[in-house]
């Protein structure tokens, strides 16, 4: 039996609306992106595939939202869990909704995970539908940018090619790392793979910068503890109300680490 027939199969005798479904839950095990009372953003979800192994994964207290310029039909079994947005997440009024469903106010970042299984029209054109699954990708990673939280995961479909390369550097620039995953369930003859982004980082330094920074305190390991911008970098050898130049050399979702300038 070939890999397309067993996951086609699968779906159907177990009741999901796209083979595609196995691909989110094999990227759920390698990754652990959805878990018990998640709030997660479905880019492209028609007809519904992710969704349905979303909303099982995120359980009662979890959110899952559906956004696609096609209609997609509710869920057979309706889900107070499951919310469907019929738009383009590119257009701020769809964004806007999407946060009204979750309650987000303000500048508030209400999504703890953005999935995207968009793909481009094909036409057979390798490069051609290369190139336009790197655009599809990056404008769910600005959509990403824009709704995460904290700390929060991506991962978007995209054909392998010579592009590749630039947009996951420019992913992994925002998060703490990015890892491409290719799911058994994907067809053996596809490029396709996936880029897997943790930890969200809206931190106001990024790993290289250099800057001054006053010491308010001393952590329980001995470093300083500086705030920028609300941030907390922890600084190697230094003491509350030192004043020091500083470089960052790691960044995390809620806190650094840095070390003097000699």
């Amino acid at each position: 039996m070939t890999g397309r027939d067993e996951y086609y199969n699968r779906a159907k005798q177990e009741g999901y609306r796209a083979r595609s479904a196995y691909k989110l839950k094999q990227l759920d095990e390698t990754a652990g992106l959805l878990g018990q009372g998640r709030t997660v953003l479905d880019l492209g979800a028609a007809p519904g595939g992710w969704l349905q192994v979303a909303a099982e994964r995120v359980g009662t207290d979890g959110v899952v939202i559906g956004v696609d310029r096609q209609r997609i039909d509710d869920l057979e079994d309706p889900d107070p869990r499951v919310e469907l947005i019929r738009g383009d997440m590119t257009d701020d009024a769809t964004r806007d909704e999407v946060r009204d469903v979750v309650g987000a106010d303000g500048d508030e970042r209400p999504v703890d995970v953005v999935i995207s299984d968009m793909a481009p029209n094909m036409t057979g054109e390798y490069d051609l539908d290369h190139a336009r699954s790197v655009h599809l990708a990056r404008q769910a990673f600005e959509v990403a940018t824009d709704v995460l939280a904290t700390g929060g995961d991506v991962a978007v479909k995209v054909f392998d090619g010579q592009d590749l390369e630039d947009l996951e550097a420019d992913i992994d620039a925002e998060f703490e790392y990015v890892r491409q995953v290719r799911p058994k369930a994907s067809r053996d003859s596809s490029s396709e793979l996936y880029l897997v982004a943790k930890g969200f980082l809206t931190a106001p330094v990024r790993e290289g910068d250099q800057l001054e920074v006053d010491i308010e305190d001393v952590g329980s390991e001995g470093d300083g503890i500086a705030k920028v911008d609300g941030y907390t970098l922890f600084v190697s050898g230094t003491g509350t109300g030192d004043t020091v130049e500083v470089r960052v050399d790691d960044v995390k979702p809620n806190y650094g680490f840095a070390q003097p300038l000699q």
